[in-house]
């Protein structure tokens, strides 16, 4: 099993894309818990392929995004950026992702100028300490059977992941309200480029934002197999600068699911109570017949 550090570095790595013409760009797969490409690499890399092609003092501050078929993690995928807007205070990107000659995926990114305004927020929940809960190597063994525990530690090595409460393949049929808590941060430190540090988050809030909708049903998910589902669209906003090596709450609900979707809706928070994020997405949540 990778070391902490060994897979931060190689998740730096895989978003690390090649650029081959001017504005389109190669990222590496690899495989995910199931067979196809994590949404949240696809999705990170897409952001990277857009912030490269736009000037470094304008920070991301929303993408919106839809999966539109599996990726295969046997091949490379292609990124095309589409240079929408280059306005006085805002960059626009279109990028597509394209495998076999198929579109997987596409993401609207939109990048701001620095400037100051109105300021409000809504106030960080109550959670525990990050650092009083048990870290992924402790806690997935007590839920999941040895080799699934293992396979998800693995798959998610580079980041520290903490639930504040039981997840949902540790509490199967036992329905609750649909909430959730995780604190995270990378297994080790980052470089102070702020794409870097939107790009790593974005990467991490596809692992546990549908959580939220198992939670309501008493279903454990993909980990034991009692869903079928994959992401079908991702946004995010991005309202306060933070850095993906220090712990941020990402406070999750589900207003809803319906007509095999669900829904789920969330905040990231910095530790000192900044709003820093806020991330809406839809899922296929199906029950196996």
């Amino acid at each position: 099993m990778p070391q902490s550090h060994d897979a931060l570095d190689g998740l730096l790595d895989l978003l690390d894309l090649e650029r081959i013409e001017r504005d389109i760009f190669r990222g590496e797969s690899r495989s995910a818990l199931v067979p196809r490409v994590f949404g949240g690499q696809v999705a990170a890399q897409a952001l990277v392929a857009a912030g490269r092609t736009v000037p470094e003092d304008r920070p991301a501050h929303s993408l919106h995004a839809y999966f539109l078929r599996p990726g295969d993690p046997g091949a490379p995928i292609v990124y095309t950026v589409d240079r929408i807007r280059d306005g006085r205070s805002f960059t626009t990107r279109r990028v597509v992702a394209v495998q076999h000659g198929q579109p997987i995926f596409h993401l609207s990114a939109s990048f701001q100028a620095y400037e100051e305004g109105l300021d409000h927020q809504a106030d960080m929940p109550a959670a525990p300490d990050p650092e009083s809960l048990p870290t992924p190597a402790e806690m997935l063994p007590r839920h999941l059977p040895r080799e699934v525990a293992d396979r998800l530690i693995e798959a998610r090595a580079a980041v520290d992941l903490r639930y504040a409460e039981v997840p949902p393949w540790g509490s199967v049929g036992e329905p609750r309200e649909p909430r959730s808590q995780v604190w995270f941060r990378t297994n080790g430190k980052l470089a102070d480029d702020p794409l870097l540090h939107v790009v790593l988050a974005t990467y991490v809030s596809d692992m546990t934002l549908l959580d939220s909708v198992l939670l309501a049903h008493g279903r454990g998910g993909w980990a034991v197999g009692d869903v079928v589902g994959a992401s079908l669209d991702h946004a995010m906003w991005f309202h306060r600068p933070f850095r993906a090596d220090e712990w941020l709450l990402y406070d999750q609900e589900s207003p809803t699911a319906s007509g095999g979707r669900g829904l789920g809706q969330a905040r990231i928070y910095t530790q000192d109570g900044r709003l820093a994020i806020s991330v809406i997405q839809e899922g296929v949540v199906r029950v196996p017949r």
